[in-house]
């Protein structure tokens, strides 16, 4: 899946490891993510993440996309700065699951997410 993902590649996301339920992925931060405060856009950070958070719910084989998702940003990021986000499922129930996903630069803390994914029926995904 990741292979495929021109987004997340566009950005220089890198796939550190996966297993079923659990993805690690890294990504430095550019001037073009900075915004007007000279720090990192939150939505930098949200895209990393997300990005963790599929991975690692889409690891069990059937397609799963995201059906919701929060963050709290703990601290700011500034150009330069190399973040990884890991991800570790919480629950799956049913074609639902519960993923958090931690944003970490070096040993502090970025940002906590949380994800709500869901499987879908067929490849398709008509009927999400």
């Amino acid at each position: 899946m990741f292979d495929d993902d021109r987004a997340s590649r566009a950005l220089g996301i890198e796939l550190l490891d996966t297993a079923p339920g659990g993805a690690r992925a890294r990504m430095r931060i550019t001037d073009a993510m900075v915004n007007g405060h000279g720090i990192a856009h939150g939505g930098y950070i949200f895209l990393l993440a997300d990005t963790a958070f599929a991975c690692a719910c889409n690891g069990h084989g059937p397609t799963t996309v995201a059906a919701g998702a929060d963050i709290t940003f703990v601290r700011s990021a500034r150009c330069g700065d190399v973040l990884v986000a890991r991800a570790e499922e919480r629950v799956r129930y049913g074609r639902s699951g519960i993923y958090d996903v931690s944003v970490h630069r070096g040993d502090e803390l970025i940002a906590e997410f949380r994800g709500h994914s869901r499987t879908l029926r067929n490849a398709e995904g008509a009927d999400s």
